[in-house]
């Protein structure tokens, strides 16, 4: 029992620890936009949109607070800051929902529509950011009427989804590396694969969590 606990706590160690890697890569892409620039990495192809002030608008307000609320959003699921620092756990938490819902999200929902790749990518990344606020939302009612279960269930589901500015460049990258793919069709494969297959995997935690419960009744 002890070394299952052992494994268990070994395993945890190793995702935070790659985890807080990810989010340090995230950094360094974000800090290329610092101070405002529109020459570099992503916006090197969006010589029209940069163009329109309503997507300059989006697009800076979302890679800004996107590597506040990954990295807050990891703060969510400790354990020890959740029962020695709750007051942490509580602002931190606050501080991601509000991100979220008002910056967030909007500014996605702004991008999506100007996506690359055409439709497939406009719809999923839409798909994605009206998903993503309505899980927060969710997670931040069930909390309010005292309902942890719900209120961890959809932060589960939300993070999954904030998670996928991370799972979206693992999966190009291991697609661009095995495949000879033209760079459009990767990226419609990964708008989709970058999120869906997070859902399915905080899907998954979160039936096995219900099921490990019953089993302890």
């Amino acid at each position: 029992m002890k070394l299952i606990i052992n494994r268990l706590f070994l395993i945890k160690i190793i995702l935070y620890g790659l985890l807080i890697y990810f989010i340090y890569l995230l950094g360094l892409i974000t800090i290329q936009y610092i101070p405002i620039r529109y020459d570099v990495a992503f916006l090197n192809i969006k010589h029209e949109e940069i163009k329109l002030t309503y997507y300059k608008l989006a697009f800076f307000s979302h890679v800004y607070t996107s590597i506040f609320v990954i990295s807050l959003g990891l703060t969510q699921f400790s354990k020890t800051i959740r029962s020695r620092f709750s007051f942490i756990h509580k602002l931190s938490g606050k501080i991601y929902i509000l991100l979220i819902l008002l910056i967030a999200c909007p500014s996605g929902l702004v991008m999506a529509y100007h996506a690359n790749g055409g439709l497939i990518p406009q719809i999923s990344f839409s798909i994605l950011s009206i998903l993503w606020f309505t899980f927060t939302l969710k997670a931040y009612t069930a909390i309010k009427k005292g309902n942890f279960q719900k209120h961890k269930n959809f932060m589960i589901r939300s993070y999954a989804l904030t998670l996928s500015a991370i799972s979206l460049r693992l999966f190009k990258y291991g697609i661009v590396s095995t495949f000879e793919l033209p760079p459009m069709d990767t990226y419609k494969i990964v708008s989709v694969l970058g999120w869906v297959m997070n859902l399915a995997i905080a899907e998954m935690i979160i039936r096995r969590t219900a099921g490990n419960k019953l089993q302890n009744i």
